[in-house]
């Protein structure tokens, strides 16, 4: 059976959906310091040369979505998107970052080239409102609680402004409590919208809120669960990913130790050679 075709969505000379090479969104989690995220983006970078893999620079420059009031939320929003921006100009890649009210969309849109709207909030109307209007792409992740049917709605609300420029993005499913699973049928699913489709590998590992006061994670499920996602026929691959996730400001548990990602690219650049008939 063949894969749903898309519409291609396009950033510069990255191109998105249709039958066009799988993309890599990565990064970290969250906006931390300079340091790290410069010495992750250079990382990244040099993998993505090595085995021509198109790349989206990934980090929250605010997490406004933590499971306690105690936890990191941001270095402050202006300096935060400044390092993004710094990270842009340096090399040469787009920029993904989540907005969480309708006021953040035009002030991230000034750096990012992608703006993510967190699971949590893929059903608030004037979020995915906003963030069409700002003419940048829109990913929408789907909500744990959505099923890949009613994914259309939240695209028909961004498309309905004039702008086509979405994606979708698969993150797990919540099952019963504190727990996630990934149905790979929602990737056809979604992808039969006409919408390039996303498969967050990092976020479908999460243990929502199983580690007290906040979530826990499984990383050892992410090269499975990324090589599945990529046989299905997912156009771009989120991966978080951190030189340490075990200090982590956020998502400790979840994040892929960087070390490994040079060893993933490798396995699902194969896979998607595989299915696209490269």
């Amino acid at each position: 059976m063949s894969i749903p075709d898309t519409k291609v969505v396009s950033i510069g000379k990255i191109h998105i959906g249709g039958n066009n090479p799988l993309v890599l969104i990565a990064g970290p989690c969250v906006v931390e310091n300079r340091e790290m995220i410069f010495q992750t983006a250079k990382i990244i970078r040099s993998i993505t040369k090595r085995h021509q893999i198109p790349f989206i620079f990934k980090s929250s420059y605010r997490k406004a979505n933590r499971t306690s009031g105690n936890s990191f939320a941001s270095i402050g929003d202006e300096k935060a998107l400044q390092i993004l921006a710094e990270v842009k100009r340096e090399f040469g890649v787009p920029i993904l970052t989540d907005i969480h009210s309708p006021a953040e969309a035009q002030f991230a849109a000034e750096v990012a080239d992608v703006l993510q709207i967190p699971a949590f909030l893929c059903r608030q109307t004037e979020l995915l409102e906003a963030a069409a209007r700002t003419g940048k792409v829109v990913n929408i992740k789907k909500g744990q609680f959505v099923a890949p049917d009613d994914m259309h709605l939240a695209a028909e609300k961004v498309a309905a402004t004039g702008n086509n420029k979405i994606l979708l993005t698969e993150r797990g499913t919540t099952f019963g409590y504190h727990n996630l699973v990934v149905d790979m049928r929602s990737l056809p699913i979604m992808r039969k919208f006409g919408y390039p489709v996303v498969l967050d590998a990092t976020h479908s590992v999460q243990l929502p809120g199983g580690a007290k006061n906040q979530s826990g994670g499984q990383p050892e499920f992410i090269f499975p669960i990324a090589r599945a996602g990529v046989a299905v026929g997912c156009d771009a691959l989120f991966i978080e990913t951190h030189p340490n996730p075990a200090e982590a400001f956020s998502d400790a548990a979840s994040q892929l130790k960087l070390d490994l990602l040079e060893e993933l690219v490798k396995q699902i650049k194969a896979i998607d050679n595989l299915v696209k008939g490269f």
